[in-house]
């Protein structure tokens, strides 16, 4: 099958973007990846001037409207929804190419989304609570479609001694810290400061001066390579997922994090988030808290109780590995758009 991926590739590690464009290859498919990011214009600039903004968008549409004059895929996939106008799914769709959408961030600013999601053949969605919104807006071909990990690059590493000594720490956390986006996972990490927590992760500069947390952050910006380097040293990994301050954007997924730590044998201590319930049984493949006061408790019991620990850590591996890849992702998403007809290797 010929398809025409549209995402982005972050320059500086791995994202959902690879995975997926490897899992499509492996599958013996024939790829071609677009940029949708591949702007002209600074974002300090279009942020400002929305005209040009605007501008820099429809070249980006005007340039995959051309790829697809001369690829002429079978199937279009984008995985995100915010850069591809309705008009150009549209166009798509009418010069015979399948189109499918996969969203993959929690619904901010979901307007974009909503209203071109409405004109692909396909939704597919990374965490249930877009699931609501696009069922609600009337969209019938919608599924739910989790993250996933890919165990030729998530699996536990081999570290030499100077290495274990980088990255051992008790409880390890992975993941933006800044404060004015992320001031509830800020609180939680500051309420355990006072235990082994080691910290990685961008928006450092905006912790405050005061706050013990700072005696935590070991880096900001980790790669994918240092990320299974962590996941495989720490005892024990937290995740802890978007929260809206003001309450307004549901955010019920389970992080890329959570599949990837888990693929690396790591223990894993994670937010109740609805979706991290419906997908694993608790307790048994990970752990799950409520509230500040369960964190520290859960924490404390499991680092007196490494068999217990290691046990879960073992179960949790095995059924990502075995269930939850990027390879059961595509092949369940092509097996659906192609009504049961694709045989993937």
């Amino acid at each position: 099958m010929k398809i025409l991926l549209s995402s982005y590739k972050n320059p500086y590690f791995m994202t959902i973007t690879e995975y997926i464009e490897k899992a499509l290859n492996r599958m013996g498919n024939q790829v071609v990846f677009f940029d949708n990011r591949n702007f002209l214009i600074p974002g300090r600039i279009r942020y400002k001037i929305p005209y040009l903004n605007n501008l820099d968008l429809r070249r980006i549409n005007k340039s995959l409207i051309s790829i697809i004059n001369t690829f002429k895929p079978d199937l279009f996939l984008e995985a995100g929804g915010y850069r591809i106008f309705p008009e150009t799914i549209d166009r798509i769709k009418r010069a015979g190419v399948n189109t499918v959408l996969w969203t993959i961030d929690p619904p901010r600013e979901f307007e974009p989304v909503l209203q071109a999601a409405l004109f692909y053949n396909f939704v597919f969605t990374g965490g249930s609570e877009a699931y609501d919104i696009l069922k609600d807006a009337g969209i019938k071909e919608l599924h739910w479609l989790p993250f996933a990990c890919d165990p030729d690059f998530h699996k536990p590493r081999r570290l030499a001694d100077e290495e274990r000594r980088l990255y051992s720490c008790d409880i390890a956390f992975v993941g933006t810290v800044n404060p004015g986006l992320y001031p509830f996972r800020v609180k939680i990490l500051e309420s355990i400061s006072d235990l082994d927590l080691g910290v990685w992760g961008p928006g450092v500069e905006g912790i405050s001066s005061s706050s013990p947390l700072n005696r935590k952050i070991r880096g900001d910006k980790a790669t994918s390579d240092i990320w299974t380097k962590i996941y495989s040293q720490a005892k024990i990994v937290l995740c802890i997922h978007f929260k809206d301050p003001s309450g307004k954007i549901p955010c019920y997924q389970a992080s890329p994090r959570v599949y990837e730590a888990m693929a690396c044998g790591a223990f894993l201590i994670v937010d109740a988030q609805r979706d991290v319930m419906d997908l694993f049984k608790l307790d048994e493949e990970l752990v799950v808290f409520k509230d500040l006061k369960d964190l520290r408790k859960k924490i404390l019991y499991y680092l007196k109780h490494q068999s217990k620990r290691e046990k879960i850590a073992q179960k949790g591996q095995e059924i990502v590995t075995s269930r939850h890849t990027y390879k059961h992702r595509v092949q369940k998403m092509l097996s659906i758009v192609t009504g049961g007809n694709f045989n993937g290797a």
